[in-house]
C-alpha cells in the first residue's frame, strides 16, 4: 500500500520563485562578455537546473571558478529586479505548513541566496530544512541532498515527494527513491518534464493540497 505524502522536498529556482529571467540574463551577460555570439537565449535555457560548476565546466573547464564568481556577483546585483512570485506559492506553502506537512528546499543554489529569495516572498519560516549547494558534496541529480533533507526531517523516502521544474529534480528524486512531481510552469515546458515521467504533474502549486490530503485525515 502506498503511504500518504507527509514530506515535501522542493526545488527553488523555477519551482517556488520565478528566477528564470534572472538566470537567463545573467548567463547571457557573462557568456556574451567572454564568448561573444556563441550562446543564444535558447541555448542558455539548458543551463537552468544544473549547478554553476556543472554548467561552466562544460563550457570552459580552466575558467570555471572565475566564471562562477562573475556570475554570482552579477546575479546578486540583478536579483531583486528580475525575480517574480508564482501565483499562489506563499499562500499554498502556509496552508501546507498549517496541515503539519514536513517541508524542505533542496536546491543547486547556495543557502544564502535561497534565504534571500524566501525573505522576499515572506515565507522563510515555512521550511523545516534548507539544503543548499554549499551543504553537500554532490548536487542533484545525485541523491545526497535529498537523503540529507530526509534525514534532517526524520522522514522516510516512502512518504516523500520531490517537486521541481527540471531533469535534475525528477532524476534526483528517482535516484533517492522518492515520488516526484513536475511543475507545468517550467521554463522548459510541460512536455519536456512529462518526458521525464514524474509521478505527478502540477498545473498549479495548490494541486499539492489534494496530493497531501490523505496525510491529514
Amino acid at each position: 500500500m502506498t503511504k500518504p505524502i507527509t514530506t515535501l522536498l522542493f526545488d527553488f529556482d523555477g519551482t517556488l520563485l520565478d528566477t528564470n529571467e534572472l538566470i537567463i540574463q545573467t548567463f547571457l551577460s557573462v557568456l556574451g562578455r567572454h564568448y561573444p555570439g556563441r550562446f543564444s537565449r535558447e541555448e542558455v535555457l539548458h543551463f537552468i537546473g544544473p549547478s554553476l560548476k556543472q554548467t561552466f565546466e562544460t563550457i570552459d573547464p580552466e575558467r570555471t571558478e572565475e566564471l562562477i564568481e562573475e556570475y554570482r556577483t552579477l546575479n546578486k546585483t540583478l536579483h531583486d529586479d528580475l525575480v517574480a512570485e508564482y501565483d499562489g506559492v506563499p499562500e499554498t506553502m502556509r496552508l501546507l505548513k498549517a496541515r503539519g506537512l514536513k517541508m524542505a528546499i533542496v536546491s543547486t543554489k547556495r543557502r544564502e541566496t535561497i534565504l534571500h529569495g524566501l525573505n522576499l516572498m515572506g515565507i522563510t519560516d515555512v521550511f523545516d530544512v534548507i539544503i543548499g549547494l554549499d551543504q553537500v558534496n554532490q548536487p542533484k541529480p545525485d541523491p545526497e541532498p535529498l537523503e540529507l533533507a530526509l534525514e534532517l526531517l526524520g522522514s522516510t523516502r516512502e512518504e516523500a515527494l520531490m517537486i521541481g521544474d527540471n531533469s535534475h529534480d525528477i532524476d534526483g528524486g528517482k535516484n533517492a527513491g522518492v515520488r516526484t512531481a513536475g511543475v507545468a510552469w517550467s521554463a522548459k515546458g510541460e512536455a519536456f518534464l512529462a518526458s521525464l515521467e514524474p509521478d505527478f504533474m502540477l498545473q498549479h502549486i495548490s494541486d499539492l493540497l489534494d496530493l497531501t490530503k490523505e496525510a491529514v485525515q
